[in-house]
């Protein structure tokens, strides 16, 4: 074969592989990173963003905790080894998953819990999980819910579908219809999909009873609850906020949960949370166990270290614990105060309109009830950047800008 041969059958063969790469669809944006994007792109002097979901102090910035700083301090000077963590992570942050989410309610030796990349992380791992030792199986979760979820059961090869949440007015939560519908639409074995505190994206949590009157169906239907454990803390205090888990907990015998350090420690871009199996019985345990690190070996092998270290720091420390704690109350407080001062705001300020149905919403999130079509005029109007579903951030929120945040929004409800 000639050099001019072996030449036209290379870029024959790259040209083949450049119509193969050119047949690939652009991918939707992400409907809420997206958002973030288009905001750092926007030129308006007054902009704000208030979709994705991260907590932003007054003077507008994402701070790092001080028990987190110290915790890292500690970790420079302390540090012997990069080498890898084990397939289930540092045992030492785990140990403090398991008591931060379970107390002494559950048996240790029915509790499998493994360090993930954050909660989406552990989501997709309780996804694969589902698809590879479950299957057939479906998961139902809220409508609406995090504009995530659907997303990643989709990518595991879960099928999903929905129960509803919402009220007709969109303002509070529809128990009997959802009880109605896990009821009558649901088969036994399946995966209902719960939101423990500070619903993403409604901020409309069950209240205790309401809580048990779901536990009683999730058993009762013999249904597995998937429980998303985002935002311990910013609802109505640590402990409180796991009265939900805790109440199904106290009605099966299998569940799981995913959890994050994002929110409640300030990780966000550490990116650390947990997958916690509860099993019937300490053979199951193992097995379940045995079956998630084959999950996790065969996509991330481990996880990070940092953010781990630094939780499990933090909390090997009485005094740095009880720092995190008040730092967490703090930041729960500026989000109830931030909304508060929004209500109030609209009244005044914003012509008089009433969202008062705010106020027993929870966590970082509140349902606003705009329509898309405001979404859009509030972005390309005012440089006011918020979820197509009406979903606000209520921790992007600025004490100093509530007034033209109000005004603006005033302006889309009457145009």
């Amino acid at each position: 074969m000639t050099s001019s041969s072996t030449t036209s059958l290379s870029t024959s063969a790259a040209q083949s592989a450049a119509q193969r790469l050119g047949t690939v669809a652009m991918a939707p944006p992400d409907a809420i990173l997206g958002l973030t994007e288009a905001f750092v792109a926007d030129a308006k002097p007054n902009k704000m963003n208030l979709s994705v979901g991260v907590y932003k102090d007054a003077s507008g910035k994402t701070p790092i905790l001080e028990c987190v700083k110290q915790a890292e301090r500690k970790l420079l000077e302390d540090e012997t080894t990069k080498g890898y963590l084990g397939i289930d992570g540092l045992p030492s942050y785990r140990e403090h998953v398991h008591s931060l989410v379970f107390g002494d309610r559950v048996a240790s030796d029915r509790i499998a819990v493994l360090q993930t990349p954050g909660g989406t992380g552990a989501l997709r791992v309780a996804s694969e999980f589902l698809v590879t030792q479950l299957a057939p199986i479906r998961i139902w979760m809220s409508s609406p819910t995090w504009a995530n979820h659907p997303a990643i059961f989709r990518a595991a090869g879960l099928p999903s579908e929905t129960y509803r949440y919402l009220a007709a007015d969109r303002t509070s939560l529809d128990v009997d219809a959802m009880l109605q519908d896990l009821n009558e639409k649901t088969s036994p074995g399946e995966a209902v999909l719960l939101h423990a505190c500070c619903h993403n994206p409604t901020g409309i949590d069950p209240t205790p009873e309401q809580w048990k009157a779901i536990a009683e169906t999730v058993a009762k239907r013999r249904l597995l609850p998937i429980v998303d454990f985002a935002y311990q803390g910013f609802g109505d205090g640590l402990e409180q906020d796991a009265v939900g888990l805790h109440t199904v907990l106290d009605a099966v015998d299998e569940a799981i949960v995913c959890t994050s350090f994002s929110k409640n420690f300030g990780l966000y871009s550490e990116r650390v949370g947990a997958i916690c199996l509860v099993a019937a019985d300490s053979d199951a345990m193992k097995a379940s166990q045995s079956q998630l690190k084959t999950i996790v070996r065969t996509n991330y092998s481990n996880p990070p270290r940092h953010g781990g270290a630094i939780v499990a720091c933090v909390l090997d420390d009485p005094s740095l614990t009880e720092m995190w704690k008040s730092e967490v109350e703090e930041m729960r407080q500026r989000i109830t105060r931030l909304r508060t001062q929004f209500v109030e705001t609209m009244k005044s300020t914003g012509k008089g309109h009433d969202f008062s149905f705010l106020l027993p919403q929870r966590g970082m999130f509140s349902f606003s009830g705009l329509t898309p079509m405001q979404v859009d005029e509030l972005k390309h109007k005012f440089g006011i950047y918020i979820v197509g579903s009406g979903r606000i951030n209520v921790a992007g929120m600025n004490e100093n800008k509530m007034p033209e945040l109000c005004e603006a929004v005033a302006s889309v409800l009457e145009s």
